[in-house]
């Protein structure tokens, strides 16, 4: 009995220790402050399509999941959504593939059409740097010159919630994951080519543009893509404003 006791007496006080550690609590803060920002991707993207003014507006959504929590609030004309189901197992979707699948066939005329231009093209697949890379590099292939690329969880507020490894629950940051897409995006920010900017809500929703003025590229030199140094340099790197601004670049353009 006392052994067992011991053994009960010592995983409370590491379960104390966890909750009254610093980072712990810092980062329960910051989900929470984040889980309450406003606006939502939904209310973002809906901006978009409406800021282009055309009574026929054509929408792709990588990275569905359930749809009730973007997909269906878009409003679009026409509307495209790809997803290979591994999170949401009855995946009700367009396109039941990865999105690497899903543009090679379009550039060998097997879906679609090869030439078919989306107007907004919204990224919110699997969060890790490389394959949100290859996600932007396709997108811009087929975005129109005058269209819009959002990217989900650009802006994650502590380093726990930017782990690559989702399902590593234990940390500070617990269910909330960003991942390793502000790697992506930031490389993208870096690009003399493209504008972009970073709307600081709902864990940060990138934009990127081939030709509307949302900010300058950034300067900030992080080679290895370090956590600190974005923290330390967190508005230039992701050129982070606020929506209001936002829309009011969108409309002066």
């Amino acid at each position: 009995m006392l052994k067992k006791y011991k053994e009960i007496k010592n995983r409370y006080n590491i379960g104390c220790r966890f909750l009254n550690d610093a980072y712990n609590i810092e980062s329960n803060i910051k989900s929470q402050e984040e889980i309450n920002k406003n606006p939502f991707r939904s209310e973002i993207i809906n901006f978009l399509l409406d800021s282009l003014d055309k009574s026929d507006t054509n929408y792709l959504e990588i990275g569905v999941r359930n749809p009730e929590d973007n997909f269906n609030k878009i409003i679009s004309t026409k509307k495209v959504s790809v997803d290979p189901g591994i999170e949401f197992k009855t995946n009700p979707v367009d396109y039941k593939m990865t999105s690497d699948d899903f543009f090679n066939q379009i550039k060998n005329g097997k879906i679609l059409r090869r030439d078919i231009k989306f107007d907004v093209i919204f990224i919110d697949g699997l969060h890790l740097a490389d394959q949100v890379e290859r996600d932007i590099n396709n997108s811009l292939d087929y975005i129109q010159d005058y269209g819009f690329i959002v990217l989900h969880d650009c802006n994650p507020p502590t380093e726990f919630h930017s782990r690559e490894s989702f399902s590593y629950y234990m940390s500070p940051a617990k269910y909330y994951w960003n991942g390793t897409t502000w790697k992506a995006f930031f490389k993208f920010r870096q690009n003399r080519e493209l504008y972009s900017c970073c709307i600081n809500s709902d864990w940060g929703v990138g934009v990127i543009s081939k030709n509307i003025d949302l900010g300058k590229p950034t300067t900030i030199l992080n080679p290895f893509y370090e956590y600190h140094v974005l923290d330390k340099n967190r508005n230039d790197s992701l050129n982070l404003i606020d929506y209001e601004v936002f829309k009011c670049k969108i409309r002066k353009d």
